[in-house]
């Protein structure tokens, strides 16, 4: 079995593609998958399987909640990878956003260049781009347009979400 971190793009969000975890995480474990777990409502998911869940747990989300969700799936090593080469780990948690892209993306660099405010610095390392927002995200030019500059779908958590997540990796019952 494999340990593998699901992170669903776009649910829960301004009433849209409601997914509430404490349903998933039983149809999850109908369907026979071990250690579930999930954190908060934004679609974080940790479980075992014996390959990778993608297509089946999207099969199951659209028979269960009537939507396929883009999901972004991670081997607990990959993950565990995410936040060792994390540039900006020594920043506050809430100030780092770290967006997982479904393929390799092909940073528009102009473009993002364009975006970033001054208080803004982010780093490219393979599917993963990594922000710090030193004055937070809401107003943020290039948060409101990450996919764009990166060219692939892409789903963002904080620091302190990806901590979060990397802790219960290894604290499953």
């Amino acid at each position: 079995m494999t340990r593998y971190i699901l992170l669903l793009r776009a649910i829960n969000v301004g009433g849209k593609n409601l997914l509430p975890m404490k349903e998933l995480r039983t149809v999850l474990e109908k369907a026979n998958y071990s250690n579930v777990k999930t954190y908060i409502q934004s679609g974080n998911v940790i479980l075992d399987a014996p390959k990778n869940p993608e297509k089946e747990i999207k099969a199951l989300i659209d028979t269960n909640f009537h939507f396929i969700p883009e999901i972004m799936v991670l081997t607990a090593t990959a993950f565990s990878a995410i936040v060792l080469n994390n540039p900006y780990s020594e920043y506050e948690g809430k100030r780092v956003h770290i967006y997982i892209c479904k393929q390799c993306p092909t940073l528009q660099v102009e473009k993002t260049q364009h975006l970033a405010a001054d208080t803004e610095q982010y780093t490219l390392i393979d599917k993963v781009f990594y922000l710090y927002a030193q004055d937070g995200i809401a107003r943020s030019k290039l948060v409101a347009n990450i996919e764009k500059c990166l060219g692939v779908a892409a789903t963002g958590r904080n620091l302190n979400t990806i901590n979060k997540l990397n802790a219960m990796i290894d604290n499953i019952d």
